[in-house]
């Protein structure tokens, strides 16, 4: 049924794999409308309990925005891109059931973003998560909106401006991830997690996450007006592209050599 994502189910758990393993998992349109329709899907669906969502692969949870399609943006594109992750995020922050994140490699710039938006975060030492974007001539406005209540805003700043990358060890100490262990046990650890979490009161369990939604409704909103302002004229200006195009023709380069 799905191109860009697997779906499976273990007892009442439903599992989504993201499934671009040839680009860490990086998403594009189709990706994230396949994502939000599995999403809706085991959130209506009565006997699923808590979802797991990871990547197709060992090296990569998410690397964020396939930039052979931020390319194509221009002004009004990078508005209905914005578009995009206001529902999805929304979503994911709506969700009545618990959500846990199996963090199995790479978790970057809006991938790193949908992986703070889940409940619990499972990972391993050698996780690697961050907001690069910058390095991609992307703005950075959501990513530091869900990045400082969590770690404060002078970590934020400094993660956010140098675009660096933390591993799973440092994640951890800073309660980016909640539970470290070896990367083998990354999914049994996150489907423990999610039976533990699954099995609470449901009404309690909607109700207690609907309140922390609702905690950070306002300043959600005002983010993602935030976003469209600034990516308008970033994109508008044509430096991401330029960027992305030199990004991806070093790579192509590389990867033609002998």
């Amino acid at each position: 049924m799905y191109k860009f994502i697997e779906v499976k189910r273990e007892a009442n758990i439903g599992i989504i794999v993201l499934n671009r393993p040839e680009k860490l998992n990086a998403w594009h349109k189709p990706m994230k409308d396949e994502l939000l329709d599995a999403l809706k899907k085991f959130e209506n669906d009565k006997d699923i309990r808590a979802i797991i969502l990871t990547g197709a692969g060992e090296k990569g949870f998410c690397a964020g925005q396939d930039l052979e399609e931020a390319e194509t943006f221009d002004a009004d594109g990078a508005e209905a891109w914005i578009e995009g992750f206001r529902v999805l995020y929304g979503f994911v922050r709506g969700l009545s059931k618990p959500i846990v994140g199996a963090i199995n490699g790479v978790a970057a710039g809006s991938g790193f973003q949908v992986a703070l938006l889940t409940d619990v975060r499972v990972g391993h030492a050698g996780t690697r998560m961050g907001q690069p974007e910058i390095n991609s001539g992307i703005t950075t406005s959501t990513g530091s909106w869900v990045m400082a209540p969590m770690i404060g805003l002078s970590r934020t700043i400094e993660l956010t401006l140098t675009g660096r990358m933390m591993d799973g060890e440092e994640c951890y100490h800073i309660g980016l991830l909640h539970r470290l262990v070896p990367r083998k046990d990354v999914m049994k650890e996150a489907l423990k997690v999610a039976k533990e979490l699954g099995s609470k009161p449901p009404i309690a369990m909607r109700l207690t996450k609907d309140r922390f939604r609702e905690m950070t409704e306002e300043s959600f909103q005002e983010v993602l007006k935030a976003a469209v302002r600034m990516n308008r004229e970033s994109f508008g200006s044509g430096e991401p592209q330029a960027v992305a195009r030199k990004f991806l023709d070093k790579h192509a380069a590389k990867r033609s050599e002998p």
